[in-house]
């Protein structure tokens, strides 16, 4: 290696130390890492034409920008037969990304103790990096952003991919996910194309959504409950009990109007098709990720690449830190081990902090719910006209509305508190399980950080779907939070249902995090990547006063991608339009992210991954959840069964007209802690009214609609899980064209190396036959017999 420096001409304090990799060094571990490289033109066309091609013209790119370089067979390099592979000019044979590569691998284990000294932890330039003798390690980027570079054999990618990717106006084109690759390498390329493949899915779930949406709009006149609840002559009629036990008085059911008719839009005949045909989505979504995935793998020559990142990217901090060897009985040699003592008291010590952060979470929610409760009943308590309507909070904003708003941005905030603390904590841990692969380290972290993100993110919403208003008692029998030990009531339903609490914590949550997070992505780098004129500075200065990419820079961006994902299939039923909020906020990502990464990151280190690793499973699951979620939702949280029963069971004209009457029961004015203006009020739930001889207790009518409710989770649930598991198994998961290609690739490979190994044998026995003298053993034309044998 070549290890010119040279001082900074902005600090004059700075030193930069420029390294050069020559052929030998690169060849060598190359070998080493196994590195697949070119050995021969590919002959295997690129695919068919399709039909209506011409329609994708306006999102396309031109073609050397998608394909910046020919297709070839690869073989891992070998140092040995360097003329096997097409090796016409050193300097430009190993790519950039592959260099950086090499050079970032061998930095990562080069000791810096004298001789004769063992001192292990010594090693790596992590290590000088994090004790301060280093602040930087980068490769450089090949030109600025703005312009090409001068030299013109450079092909300045950066520039192009600024050009055609990064820039909003290009947010309508497709991605160079090649060029990404060659520039960035395969781990950077596989996270645009699932981000782009994603976002192209969310199209189809938004349109439908918005759909569903618009069906809801339109049936505004058809829906005869709100009308009822609306009607002076009957919503107007009947006085619900009091919200809190002291200081409030009765209401009218009417005063609820608008919050009947908003939640319609999103409760109703259509959101249960949503429901259903969400649940198909993202199976399919999966599926021909795998697809999509699969294709990516063979065209960037990631088949095989498994075994090697298991074997050879072993951290640096384990090789370290673990000072303990033994011998590996597939490869022979004597290699670094954690003790299984040393292994479960750090899994111990991990999963105690990860449980007391998920408790805090628990803890922070309670806490939330109790202001819920205490504020709930402050807001009812201001009611001044009893009989009239309820007095709002400005002008639309009932109670309900404006607990359900406040608490939920006290929620918002205090999720991205804890999300703050966590991160460094989470990081902390997995350092100190001292994880043996990168691999390992990024699953062991991202399992801790979702399993956070999704009790931290979800954990309100699981409330107001699952719990709130189903333990509520009634008046008399009230139920309080903590039993007998607080005077806070739990909290009941607004007459229309819980589902648009549901929707606004969804939106609030959601909307703000995508918000938020673009603030941060956006503005901050940009604020923080500001200098001086190019004129006054070097090619290496310019790179480093930029932002640096760490190691875990991608996963952050995949978390937050899957959270959004949970909250767009978990709680659909609630939000149709939550698909078209993350499209709109998708579309924006990714051309913020290719700026972050084109213009204010320095170039980071290529690395290779054939997938998006524990994101496939976490994804998985996630899906399979979130066909349960829906079916509780519909049932549970919606109103849709209680209609659905009476309208079939109990209209006596098949209509929904007395439906408001029918789920409000009865109750007398003895039984209420108010004053006693009227002789009967009511309460949302089915209840055998004062006088019946069940006094109180749960109607017939209640448990049909028990039943149903279960009948429904039971029948949902069962066919959208066939209908997944049939699509599965319909489309399989590796297309059959790229399974032929592999096999054609993999027999001329043979083919071609066979015959390479025979044309050297040849040149070996003719080059023996030449220069040996024959001997009394063995004439010339047993040399030509011995030759034509081994052909």
């Amino acid at each position: 290696t070549h290890l010119p420096h040279t001082l900074s001409f902005c600090y004059q304090k700075t030193y930069f130390l420029k390294i050069h990799a020559p052929w030998d060094v690169l060849a060598t571990y190359a070998d080493v890492l196994k590195i697949k490289v070119p050995f021969k033109a590919s002959d295997i066309p690129h695919g068919q034409d399709v039909p209506l091609e011409w329609l994708s013209h306006p999102f396309r790119l031109p073609e050397h920008i998608m394909r910046p370089v020919p297709d070839y067979f690869t073989y891992p390099f070998d140092k040995g037969k360097t003329d096997f592979f097409l090796i016409n000019d050193k300097d430009t044979f190993f790519p950039p990304s592959t260099r950086n590569r090499i050079v970032f691998y061998i930095l990562a284990r080069c000791p810096y103790y004298k001789e004769g000294r063992n001192d292990r932890e010594k090693t790596g330039i992590k290590r000088l990096l994090s004790n301060g003798t280093y602040t930087a390690a980068f490769p450089l980027h090949d030109c600025r952003y703005w312009k090409r570079a001068r030299n013109a054999e450079c092909e300045s990618e950066r520039y192009n991919l600024y050009k055609h990717w990064a820039r909003f106006l290009c947010f309508y084109k497709e991605q160079p996910l090649n060029l990404i690759r060659k520039y960035y390498g395969e781990k950077i390329g596989i996270y645009f194309a699932w981000l782009g493949f994603y976002t192209e899915m969310l199209f189809f779930a938004a349109v439908m959504g918005l759909i569903c949406f618009t069906y809801g709009a339109l049936s505004y006149d058809d829906n005869i409950s709100s009308k009822e609840i609306c009607n002076d002559s009957i919503g107007g009629t009947i006085l619900m009990c009091p919200l809190c036990d002291k200081k409030c008085p009765f209401w009218k059911l009417n005063s609820t109007c608008l919050s009947s008719w908003q939640s319609h839009l999103f409760d109703n005949e259509g959101t249960v098709f949503f429901a259903i045909f969400m649940g198909i989505w993202v199976t399919l979504f999966l599926e021909f990720w795998k697809r999509r995935q699969a294709r990516l793998e063979y065209e960037w020559d990631l088949v095989d690449f498994e075994e090697e990142q298991q074997q050879l990217q072993i951290r640096p901090e384990f090789e370290i830190r673990c000072t303990n060897r033994r011998l590996n009985k597939i490869t022979q040699e004597m290699e670094p081990y954690l003790p299984i003592t040393s292994k479960c008291a750090r899994f111990c010590l991990s999963g105690a902090t990860v449980l007391f952060w998920v408790c805090l979470i628990v803890a922070c929610i309670i806490g939330v719910i109790a202001y819920r409760l205490a504020v709930y009943a402050a807001f009812a308590s201001i009611i001044k006209d009893p009989m009239r309507k309820i007095q709002v909070v400005g002008r639309f904003i009932t109670p309900q509305l404006a607990t359900s708003v406040t608490a939920s941005c006290i929620n918002f905030v205090i999720i991205m508190i804890l999300n703050f603390f966590y991160e460094k904590v989470a990081v902390w841990i997995t350092d100190m399980e001292i994880p043996k692969t990168h691999l390992e380290y990024e699953n062991r972290l991202t399992m801790k950080m979702f399993l956070f993100q999704f009790v931290n993110y979800y954990s309100s919403c699981f409330y107001l779907a699952f719990f709130k208003g189903k333990f509520v008692g009634y008046p008399g029998e009230y139920s309080y939070m903590f039993g007998g030990l607080s005077k806070l009531r739990n909290e009941e339903c607004d007459p229309g249902g819980c589902l648009i609490e549901l929707s606004t914590q969804l939106v609030i949550v959601m909307a703000g995090k995508q918000l938020w997070g673009n603030i941060q992505e956006a503005l901050l780098p940009g604020r923080k990547g500001r200098h001086h004129p190019e004129n006054h500075y070097s090619r290496w200065e310019q790179d480093n006063v930029l932002l640096n990419f760490s190691q875990l820079g991608l996963f952050y961006e995949y978390l937050e991608m899957v959270i959004q994902f949970g909250f767009i299939t978990l709680f659909v039923a609630s939000f149709p339009l939550a698909p078209l909020l993350a499209l709109f906020n998708n579309i924006l990502e990714i051309r913020v992210d290719a700026w972050k990464f084109t213009t204010q990151f320095r170039r980071p280190v290529a690395s290779k991954a054939r997938n998006i690793g524990a994101w496939q499973e976490i994804l998985n699951a996630v899906a399979i959840l979130s066909v349960v979620t829906n079916a509780f939702i519909m049932a549970f949280t919606s109103d849709m069964i209680p209609r659905m029963v009476y309208l079939y069971a109990y209209s006596e004209k098949s209509n929904m007209r007395g439906y408001v009457n029918n789920k409000c029961a009865l109750i007398s004015m003895t039984a209420s802690h108010g004053p006693l203006l009227i002789a009967l009020y009511r309460y949302r739930d089915y209840r055998y009214p004062p006088g019946h001889e069940r006094e109180y207790k749960h109607t017939m009518q209640f448990w049909h609609i028990l039943a149903a409710k279960m009948a429904f989770i039971i029948i949902m649930e069962h066919v959208v899980f066939v209908v997944k598991f049939f699509v599965a198994w319909m489309i399989p998961d590796v297309p059959s064209d790229v399974k032929a290609r592999i096999k054609r690739e993999r027999y001329l490979t043979q083919e071609y190396l066979h015959n390479y190994e025979v044309e050297r044998l040849k040149l070996q026995l003719s080059a023996s036959f030449i220069t040996e003298p024959p001997s009394e053993m063995t004439s010339p034309t047993d040399k030509h017999e011995i030759l034509s044998e081994c052909l």
